[in-house]
């Protein structure tokens, strides 16, 4: 007969309830602050619901109506220095955070508020507005609000989208060997979302800082929490990846402010992360100024059952029972707050000349300049104003002949030695003397606490590399073991780190370096072939630079890890076993940014290429040159804000005719986009239209005969040249 023991989970788990003894045990200053920020919240949203009522929010007002309890209580235990992001409901995080940075010994709610929160009320107003005085000049709006010195990082519009980057806080704070701590707020539905559950796992295996708060308001838009998973009990997720995990009636602060205090006592002294769930209510609907029960997804006697259990009346109810506050102060202080939201508005407002009698706009002044629209989508390059940038036509070292993957290795493992704020996370990259491809040869043993070998779970240690970025203390660099993988972590790769710059206003380096390998003809097959080059250009934010010797992997590679944006470091399982020239000893010169590399002169055709196409494309230039005469260009860097328009114009005016070699699938190829800007810029120099070698259409599978089949080399070169009927023979 068997046997079943029950089986204990390793984390605790528990539920903090308060009682009358501890209002009473709680510091008469730590109730008022708490009861001043709960009313400036409330009032603020207020107004912003009175706002989007009129029309003069553009965009959504995703109301926290509410939930306030739960951001006041867990707040007010932080300092300035730990770090919080949250949700696309993040009005009330995003504010008790500032409140509690600028009044750091409390708030009296009796007394009028300083002019410094007076300023950041109406520059947090200013920015849900879309206006230039925002704190990202309107750029942010209601769903992305960030203030550092606040230790405020950024509101996340993407459900669960901004987990990740916490993280990334987290680990920050612990490699500057602080005991400060992170953390990430979102809700129900977040909790269903893979980017958060793999950094419940991630933030768990590596004992990160880190406190994920769920607010559990019951509903995703109007999806109640018990139709989509089988434990409403959130926290119970909890312990399932090893987190310390608290429940709490979001709706009473000072419960919240207790678990936050234990939770806070667990992480500074590095047990690792928390989970905190606060059981909420957002008294209105998803978004906008009608409640629930207006959409009848929800009652109104539900509704009520929950306003009746109100945060600033339970506070406002102990200041009164205490002898802290009298009722007509408590009454008296909320209708200062109102009257505060009211005089702000007026800074921002004005009656609609000749308009009906109340109705008001945005003061023209306010709204910023539509020629900022691009500005800061990437930096400017001022940081490569005092770094040694040389061509090999210019590099006066010893060369010689290297392995392109040594290279790799080499320029990394220099790169860490002079500089502690370098990280490198990926797959393996901890084992196997160097990761799958040897990139990291030797890196563990020399640095142990910055070769991180992570979990499988691209977008986990994706949005934690972004979140290291954009702390400014570390230069973060991703391994994927193929770039494929790529797709996994899509939202943190665009909608965070490739639009982080701009959205937050164009003044936020986001100098994260990703490294991914592009293996056609290795006989992976479809999910681990693609070369990402056509996808990501696609995307303002990053950078790309393919190198094809091993000289310009070590000048590119400095480049990447020197530049403030996001780089993609494209590489290919074909070049990692070549051979070519390279430095002897010097490891720290860079490669200038924009710049091409005429690899073969020509008078007959400009052939414009990348990456391991190089070589095949110079194999078969040799092949025709008896009657063809090519000029062959190596791109090195592809995106559009750094790929040199020059050298490429240059040769199509000697030319008249381009042709564009990559390996890579027509659908995804990279050449589309080339040849669009290439025909717009230089249309009335062309002889004939673009013409272009790629592989197939679809990703190579795994036959080998199919897989020779769907990628191009220099035969598919050889007859692209020839087809141009261009040359001697033409």
């Amino acid at each position: 007969m068997s046997e079943v023991s029950p089986l204990q989970q390793s984390a605790p788990w528990v539920r903090l309830e308060t009682t009358e003894a501890d209002w009473d045990a709680a510091d008469p200053a730590l109730l008022g602050t708490m009861f001043a920020q709960l009313i400036l919240i409330r009032s603020f949203e207020e107004f912003v619901l009175q706002l989007a009522g009129e029309g003069l929010i553009h965009g959504p007002a995703h109301s926290s109506i509410g939930q306030e309890g739960g951001a006041v209580g867990s707040v007010l235990p932080l300092v300035s220095q730990d770090t919080v992001n949250g949700t696309h409901r993040g009005h009330h995080q995003f504010l008790a955070k500032v409140l509690t940075h600028l009044a750091p010994g409390g708030i009296d709610p009796t007394q009028p508020v300083s002019a410094d929160i007076r300023e950041a009320l109406l520059r947090t107003l200013a920015e849900i507005c879309g206006l230039d005085r925002g704190y990202s000049h309107g750029r942010g709006g209601s769903m992305h609000l960030r203030w550092d010195e606040a230790g405020a990082i950024g509101t996340n519009a993407i459900v669960g989208g901004g987990v990740p980057l916490a993280a990334g806080s987290a680990l920050a704070h612990r490699l500057a060997r602080t005991d400060n701590v992170s953390v990430t707020y979102f809700g129900d539905g977040a909790s269903n979302i893979g980017s958060t559950l793999e950094t419940f796992n991630l933030a768990a295996a590596w004992k990160l800082p880190l406190c994920f708060f769920i607010e559990n308001n019951r509903y995703a838009v109007s999806t109640k929490v018990e139709e989509v998973t089988g434990e409403d009990r959130l926290s119970a997720r909890g312990p399932g990846f090893g987190l310390a995990s608290w429940q709490v009636d979001g709706m009473d602060p000072l419960a919240v402010y207790l678990a936050m205090q234990q939770a806070l006592a667990y992480m500074r002294s590095g047990q690792g992360a928390t989970l905190i769930e606060a059981d909420v209510y957002r008294y209105f609907h998803q978004n906008g100024p009608f409640p629930g029960s207006a959409f009848r997804y929800r009652s109104k006697e539900e509704e009520a059952a929950w306003r009746a259990r109100d945060p600033i009346d339970r506070v406002a109810g102990h200041l009164v029972r205490r002898g802290i506050m009298s009722r007509e102060a408590v009454d008296a202080a909320i209708a200062s707050a109102g009257a505060l939201m009211a005089e702000i508005g007026e800074v921002l407002l004005e009656p609609v000349p000749d308009g009906k009698p109340g109705e008001r706009r945005i003061r023209p002044s306010e709204w910023p300049d539509p020629g900022f629209v691009d500005t800061g989508i990437r930096g400017d390059l001022s940081e490569f104003e005092c770094v040694r940038t040389v061509d090999r036509d210019s590099f006066t070292g010893p060369l010689t002949d290297m392995k392109f993957i040594d290279a790799v290795a080499g320029v990394m493992g220099r790169r860490m030695e002079l500089d502690a704020s370098i990280v490198v996370m990926g797959e393996d990259i901890h084992r196997l003397n160097g990761g799958t491809n040897g990139a990291t040869r030797g890196l563990k043993d020399a640095y142990p606490d910055r070769i991180l070998g992570t979990p499988i779970s691209e977008n986990a240690f994706t949005g934690l590399a972004g979140g290291m970025a954009m702390d400014g203390r570390f230069r973060p660099v991703i391994e994927y073991m193929y770039a494929d993988f790529m797709w996994v972590a899509a939202d943190q790769l665009f909608n965070q780190i490739g639009k982080a710059r701009h959205m937050f206003g164009g003044s936020h380096p986001v100098p994260v370096v990703l490294r991914s390998k592009v293996a056609m003809g290795t006989g992976y097959g479809s999910q681990h072939s693609m070369d990402p080059a056509g996808i990501f250009v696609t995307n303002p934010g990053w950078r790309i630079v393919a190198p094809s010797t091993p000289f310009d992997y070590v000048g590119l590679m400095n480049a990447a890890l020197t530049c403030e944006d996001p780089v993609l470091v494209l590489e290919h399982v074909d070049l990692y076993t070549s051979s070519g020239e390279g430095p002897v000893d010097d490891f720290d010169y860079t490669l200038p940014v924009g710049r091409a590399a005429v690899r073969r002169s020509g008078s007959d055709v400009t052939v414009l290429t990348y990456l391991a196409m190089t070589p095949y494309v110079l194999e078969a230039a040799e092949q025709v040159g008896d009657h063809i005469d090519a000029e062959v260009i190596d791109l090195r860097w592809l995106d559009r804000a750094s790929i040199d328009w020059e050298t490429i114009g240059q040769s199509i005016r000697k030319t008249n005719n381009v042709l564009i070699a990559e390996q890579g699938a027509l659908g995804t190829g990279y050449g589309a986009w080339l040849a669009d800007e290439v025909q717009r810029r230089y249309f009335d120099w062309l002889d004939q239209p673009i013409q272009r070698v790629t592989g197939g259409m679809a990703s190579p599978s795994i036959s080998k005969v199919l897989e020779r089949a769907a990628f191009a080399r220099a035969e598919e070169a050889v007859t692209g040249l020839e087809a141009m009927g261009v040359g001697r023979d033409a």
